[in-house]
């Protein structure tokens, strides 16, 4: 466990800090060095949330949940009332070619390959063997919503909804991070409930690229 912890916590710096232009390479070593220490560890493809038996009853959920937030997105980003709520200063500069590349290659390799192989593969596989599932899902979220503190840095400035609340301040961008770090574990606990109810990793795996890719297109379409 500990060895993944360091992992983790050197890879998330690698793409936020050190190297991020290698992102998908890094995403891509780091998901399979960590199924490797998972199988090292005893365990097999359905700790991994990857059992060809299960694969299917996850596709379905993934699909089921890929709609549903197809669907949210679409009402909120028509309603007057919500509409703000989806604006980001990230995607102004970006150009229809861009936020495809994202949606298509960025998103499912470099973000959601990565983070659910992860937490919601092997770390909530290995801890579930050892101690359960609710004890899995804890230490999975929580390990989660930290994962989140170095790209959340700078939310703040990214969201101008966030701006009447919270203003400029110091003080201010440290709550928007926090925020973001409890409200990443939440999504966690979300993300874990998933994958245990349908026992394989496509089911968070769809809500997890539903969410951030179809986030990424509704930006861009409100610039």
């Amino acid at each position: 466990m500990g060895f993944i912890v360091v992992v983790l916590v050197v890879t998330n710096l690698l793409n936020h800090r050190w190297a991020s232009s290698f992102g998908l390479l890094t995403a891509v070593v780091v998901s399979v060095l960590l199924l490797g220490v998972l199988f090292c560890a005893g365990g097999t493809w359905a700790d991994a949330g990857l059992d060809l038996v299960a694969l299917g009853r996850g596709a379905r959920w993934a699909l089921a949940l890929i709609g549903l937030v197809g669907v949210v997105y679409v009402v909120g980003a028509l309603l007057p009332a919500t509409r703000h709520l989806f604006v980001d200063q990230r995607y102004s500069g970006l150009t229809g070619g861009q936020v495809a590349l994202r949606m298509l290659v960025t998103v499912p390799f470099g973000t959601v390959l990565l983070e659910e192989v992860a937490f919601r593969g092997v770390l909530y596989g290995l801890v579930r063997r050892a101690r359960g599932a609710v004890w899995a899902t804890a230490v999975s979220s929580v390990l989660f919503g930290l994962w989140h503190i170095l790209p959340s840095l700078h939310l703040a400035s990214a969201k101008p909804v966030l701006t009447p609340v919270f203003g400029h301040s110091a003080l201010g961008a440290a709550l928007v991070n926090a925020g973001a770090v409890l409200f990443t574990a939440a999504a966690g606990v979300l993300l874990c409930e998933l994958r245990h109810r349908s026992g394989s990793l496509l089911a968070p795996m769809g809500l997890h690229w539903a969410v951030n890719a179809l986030g990424y297109l509704t930006g861009f379409l409100l610039r």
